[in-house]
């Protein structure tokens, strides 16, 4: 917490400038059975050099950990200078550049981050962020809609192979408003939409999901199924991991004609884990379906000089100008977290991007060699794949995890919850922060808690005389 300046009689005079009593008088308007009424489990407050010694023993406490989860929160390497350029104070205390001739260092950025973004997934607009990747997706579903006039069922076919949190969050927003998320089962085999399985006569579709990769790390068939929801007349909304873009198809090419709209979450591009956040969702999309787009948009004009300037621009769908014809209710946009991207990108540029990725996938697909020695582990789909697999456990992985986590190892993602079927499933993944004796010292904890627990299970019974 900051330093607090303030005496009692800085205070006094404060109070005595507004005509307050005290500050007890300044929350005279809440009723009392509303307030707290009392902080029973907050210790009696210490000294700053207890307060010091706490936390230092609180931190020892803490140990590094070898993550090989993902499930849409990656661990890669984020070069010092992004954050360094990020927390300057010109971008860390920005807000909402309104005022154009005050703003143009944080609009020029936002203009840059656009740009790249749209070049990264062969969009023709972006715009300038939303909260996270399943609030993209949502204000991707709502956007379809809107755009799709000529269709009236508000029908989204929805796979189960996305995101499941990205899912739910999509199904909150929406329930409420006509729209029907109709799920698309995957294939047990492939851990991917079968094509083949898609209805010939599926009718009045406003729009079909494609992950790609999906939730399960499988490479769906995009270019058929792009082409599929078009033939039927839909529309396409991608949902992506921007890092794999570096080496993949993007969007706008998939099919003969690409998909209407890009989204995702941007964590893969220098924010931290962070326990789960902040992240930042984007979105792309085709330029005859721009003036649905929620959120910001920045474009690149000139002044009466001439010169090059950039400002907000098609502002008349935004909420604090015509908020009942808002396109949507996000108003904001998760600019810091875009500032780290932007720098981010800009540090590596395509090359490095590439890099990265291979890097990523090259290290998976060694874990998964490795991991498929151990007896009773197995890869599950046999799809190809980008980052992250699914495995199988002839042992109850619930133990495996708690045993791995001893070691200090987050084994991966438990997709029992969400998978019934998947029971003792594990989704792992291994980026380029990785090193080679980062997986075999997964693999063999791994391998010396399965000898464990098998020989618990199956105990060996005593010879008789």
């Amino acid at each position: 917490m900051p330093f607090i300046p303030h005496t009692e009689e800085d205070v006094s005079a404060m109070l005595d400038a507004i005509g307050a009593k005290d500050i007890e008088a300044l929350f005279a308007e809440i009723p009392q059975n509303l307030r707290a009424k009392g902080l029973e489990a907050i210790p009696v407050g210490i000294n700053e050099m207890d307060v010091s010694r706490l936390m230092a023993e609180r931190a020892d406490e803490d140990r590094r950990t070898l993550c090989f989860a993902g499930a849409g929160a990656y661990e890669h390497h984020i070069p010092a200078a992004v954050w360094e350029i990020t927390t300057r104070g010109e971008f860390y205390s920005a807000y909402t550049p309104y005022q154009a001739e005050a703003s143009q260092g944080t609009l020029q950025l936002l203009y840059e981050y656009q740009t790249m973004m749209a070049s990264l997934t062969g969009m023709n607009v972006s715009n300038a962020s939303l909260y996270d990747g399943s609030s993209a997706l949502a204000e991707a579903i709502l956007m379809a809609v809107r755009a799709h006039r000529k269709s009236r069922s508000k029908r989204i076919l929805m796979p189960r192979s996305v995101h499941p949190r990205y899912r739910t969050v999509a199904h909150t927003v929406v329930k409420h408003q006509g729209i029907v998320l109709e799920e698309l089962d995957y294939d047990r085999r492939l851990g991917a939409i079968d094509p083949k399985s898609l209805p010939s006569n599926p009718g009045d579709i406003t729009a079909l999901v494609i992950p790609q990769p999906n939730f399960f790390g499988c490479l769906e068939d995009v270019d058929t199924l792009t082409n599929w929801a078009h033939q039927h007349g839909a529309l396409v909304i991608a949902v992506v991991n921007p890092m794999s873009l570096a080496i993949l198809k993007p969007p706008g090419e998939w099919g003969d004609k690409g998909v209407d709209i890009a989204c995702g979450d941007g964590q893969p591009f220098g924010a931290p884990l962070s326990s789960g956040g902040p992240y930042f969702g984007f979105m792309t999309c085709r330029q005859e379906h721009v003036r649905q787009m929620p959120g910001r948009i920045i474009g690149r004009t000139t002044d009466l000089d001439g010169k090059p300037g950039f400002a907000l621009t098609l502002q008349a769908r935004e909420q604090h100008i015509r908020r009942s014809k808002a396109t949507s209710n996000i108003c904001t946009n998760q600019g810091l977290l875009v500032t780290a991207a932007t720098i981010f990108m800009s540090l590596l540029g395509p090359d490095g991007l590439e890099r990265v990725a291979q890097s990523s996938h090259a290290n998976t697909q060694s874990l998964l060699q490795k991991l498929s020695a151990v007896p009773g582990v197995k890869k599950l789909f046999n799809s190809p794949l980008f980052h992250e697999a699914v495995i199988q456990f002839d042992l109850p992985v619930t133990e495996v995890l708690r045993a791995l986590a001893a070691q200090g190892i987050v084994g991966g993602y438990m997709l029992d919850d969400d998978y019934p079927e998947l029971k003792n499933c594990l989704l792992v993944c291994a980026t380029e922060t990785k090193s080679q004796a980062d997986l075999d010292s997964f693999v063999e904890n791994l391998q010396r808690i399965s000898t464990r627990l098998q020989a618990a299970r199956c105990p060996v019974e005593p010879k008789m005389a």
